[in-house]
């Protein structure tokens, strides 16, 4: 796959602009020939390094981080989560990238207790099987909010993996719905049925 370029977006011309007259009508008509440089050479486009578009992503994802926490933490004094906002962008595409928000423990379905991990990623795509954490990528969808369940890594650099032993690939549940995710990140943290039930009803 070629290596993506990343240009610096220009403003796109002013409507007033637009209808300025040619340079050819502009000199039949007063026989002058402009010599302002703009109206002979383009703005060439000044593109990106892979660098600067990550870390221009890193602003916009932690940014999101911290006001999906806030969110969800202002719901009711008994549900709170920590604050554990990083984030990472894809090593050849920096302008996608992921965000981890916060994580807990929680008694999940017939499980005892799983710890999972809740992430906003501004793009959509399934959660691999193998090492490979995102299939499937559509930027179509702009943001994608997820929980797995999570494990220490026993054998990687990673201080955590999913735990795939929880629903065969360790998704707890995935949306592009903010409401949605929100709601289902209260009901992972939620004390006691009664709670749940509230929060159901949302």
């Amino acid at each position: 796959m070629a290596k993506l370029r990343y240009f610096d977006a220009r403003e796109q011309i002013k409507p007033a602009e637009s209808r300025l007259p040619t340079k050819h009508s502009e000199f039949l008509r007063t026989g002058r020939i402009s010599r302002r440089r703009e109206d002979w050479l383009p703005e060439e486009r000044r593109y990106l390094t892979h660098e600067e578009v990550a870390e221009r992503t890193a602003r916009k994802l932690q940014a999101a981080g911290e006001k999906t926490h806030q969110n969800i933490n202002g719901f009711h004094r008994s549900i709170q989560f920590p604050k554990m906002i990083f984030h990472r962008t894809l090593a050849d595409s920096p302008h996608l990238g992921y965000c981890h928000v916060t994580a807990s423990r929680t008694k999940f379905a017939r499980y005892d207790e799983v710890a999972w991990a809740f992430y906003i990623a501004n793009f959509y795509s399934d959660i691999g099987d193998n090492d490979n954490f995102f299939d499937n990528i559509a930027v179509q969808n702009s943001r994608m909010y997820f929980a797995v369940a999570i494990k220490p890594g026993d054998s990687t650099p990673e201080r955590m993996v999913v735990d795939r032993s929880v629903r065969g690939n360790g998704l707890l549940f995935r949306t592009d719905d903010p409401q949605i995710a929100i709601r289902n990140i209260l009901l992972l943290g939620a004390r006691n049925e009664q709670l749940r039930q509230i929060i159901r009803q949302l």
